[in-house]
């Protein structure tokens, strides 16, 4: 405990500052995305303070918020729905079923994410190429943008005739769009000057009371986040604190249809989480120039989804937008993301009415900002200069975020940079043949040697024509996989076949245990003493 007060105390103010202005720019987005699961704001803001608090006290990245994410929000919306069918077809019929459902979901995707950082699953991370992590990046500001035009919309419920609720957005317009538009103006402007003048008053947070305060004493009719929540459905800000729910086990059956009916959605929503979190992270490592630990923060976002399903709220994971607020705020330590949690918490409990006033308008300029300094701009500047590859990749990663989701984007890219690297591996095998004085012919194997370049491999060879003598020699190539191994088994079975003898060199240890343990009578082919100091130096460096 000491050891963590202590490192702490450094950058104590900017954290504070920082986590305050967080936990502001956190409520319009995470209510957004409640909206848009069909649950209660207070679940979703319960599972924010929750899942904040615990990542920011046990996980791997100081600095990093996590909150409920709409890339998780998203997932569950069909398992709510789906929940509550369910529910009404139950001998005693449930109203709210989907939202039990939901809570043991979070519960089994925490579980999920704790054994994906006990067999440290987080390390693959690293596995993602700069190109996927700049489309990511350039993606994700994109669909930032998105979301807070959205802002600039009114919500109306609509029933349909077979019950069913549904919210349409309607544009603003007249006075208040105009109203709006120059608040968001002024807020940005704050935002972007106030540093040039000073760097001890923290311009976020400085550009959300200003805006307010012209708002309250101006009295302008515009959205705040009292008006955006009651628009929803919901019934403001104010709060219990959060307590174990004992409803989530009195009415859910535990059965193998609940199991298998919540396991699709909580892997799913267990695997975007851990991306997002991840890519996160990697992004604050690359703004603080230091390291986080992939595999702690697994474990810590499925404690803290874990504890939030018990707890009655919703599922989470780390935030893009509201941690480059909080990096640009100042905010480095674990207790820039305690300090968002708790004044989430106190908003919630006791300052609710004062929150409700804040402007819509001034934390969409303010997450405006965010989104112009997230997006790499110099992605456009070298373009033209990486590998064409490379340029198709950021492109592709950067559209599939915005028109599906981020975990499908950073497969696609890693999948396409995957196969692009092995084509251009495959090209990469030569053989240097010639003959020695005995007449044996020598083949010396140039490149990797893998599953993408087999075919070049096997067509180096003229077994037909070689002497009775064939001596391959592997001091400059790597045998990377089973199928260079299985290569390499058929190659010595043809040349036996024609009658002619084969010899092995230069194959790692690793290698050689390998194909001796497939075949021993491959041990009769393989050279093992080779006085050859390459050989000894290649060795050490594949280990």
């Amino acid at each position: 405990m000491t050891e963590f007060v202590r490192k702490i105390i450094p950058n104590a103010k900017d954290d504070v500052i920082a986590g305050i202005t967080v936990s502001l720019a956190m409520i319009p987005e995470v209510v957004a995305f409640a909206f848009v699961a069909q649950i209660d704001p207070l679940v979703a803001l319960s599972g924010a303070f929750i899942i904040g608090l615990i990542t920011a006290v046990f996980g791997g990245r100081p600095g990093l918020i996590s909150g409920a994410a709409g890339a998780v929000a998203v997932i569950f919306v069909n398992l709510i729905s789906e929940g509550h069918a369910k529910g009404l077809e139950f001998d005693i019929p449930i109203d709210n079923m989907g939202y039990y459902y939901l809570l043991a979901a979070v519960v089994l995707m925490g579980l999920i994410q704790i054994i994906a950082g006990v067999f440290k699953l987080g390390r693959f991370v690293r596995l993602i190429p700069h190109p996927v992590m700049m489309g990511f990046v350039n993606g994700l500001a994109i669909v930032i943008f998105i979301a807070q035009v959205k802002m600039f919309t009114h919500k109306k419920l609509e029933i349909a005739a077979d019950g069913v609720k549904k919210y349409i957005s309607i544009p603003m317009e007249g006075i208040e769009l105009y109203t709006t538009l120059g608040l968001v103006l002024l807020t940005m402007m704050i935002v972007w000057g106030l540093p040039k003048l000073t760097t001890k008053i923290p311009a976020a947070l400085t550009a959300i009371l200003v805006t307010t305060g012209i708002v309250v004493f101006a009295k302008l009719k515009v959205s705040t986040v009292g008006s955006y929540i009651r628009e929803g459905g919901g019934d403001g800000l104010s709060g219990e604190f959060p307590t174990p729910n004992v409803e989530l086990w009195e009415f859910l059956p535990f059965t193998a249809d609940t199991l298998w009916f919540i396991l699709p959605f909580a892997f799913l929503a267990a695997s975007v989480g851990l991306i997002e979190s991840l890519m996160t992270m990697n992004l604050v490592d690359e703004l603080t120039e230091s390291r986080g630990d992939g595999n702690r923060e697994c474990v810590a976002q499925g404690f803290g989804n874990v504890v939030s399903g018990l707890f009655g709220g919703t599922g989470g994971c780390g935030m893009i937008g509201q941690t480059v607020i909080n990096i640009n705020a100042g905010g480095r330590g674990r207790l820039s993301g305690i300090i968002m949690a708790v004044t989430l918490l106190i908003f919630i409990l006791f300052a609710d009415s004062y929150i409700e006033q804040v402007p819509i308008a001034a934390l969409v300029g303010v997450m405006f900002m965010m989104v112009i300094e997230t997006f790499a701009w110099s992605s456009f500047r070298i373009l033209r200069k990486i590998p064409i590859a490379d340029a198709i990749v950021l492109v592709i990663v950067s559209a599939v975020t915005v028109i599906y989701d981020l975990a499908i984007a950073v497969f696609v890219g890693v999948i396409i940079s995957a196969l692009v690297f092995a084509w251009e591996n495959a090209k990469k095998i030569r053989a240097r043949k010639h003959l020695k004085e005995d007449g044996t012919k020598v083949y010396e194997i140039w490149g990797p040697l893998f599953f993408g370049s087999i075919q070049a491999f096997n067509s180096k060879f003229d077994i037909a024509n070689d002497p009775d003598n064939v001596e391959i020699d592997f001091i400059e190539s790597r045998v990377s996989d089973h199928s260079a191994l299985e290569a390499i088994f058929n190659l010595v079975r043809k040349y036996e076949e024609a009658g002619k003898q084969v010899r092995l060199k230069h194959l790692s240890e690793e290698c050689q245990a390998l194909m001796i343990k497939a075949s021993p009578r491959l041990a009769n082919v393989i050279e093992h003493d080779i006085d050859d100091p390459r050989y000894h130096v290649m060795a050490k460096v594949m280990k």
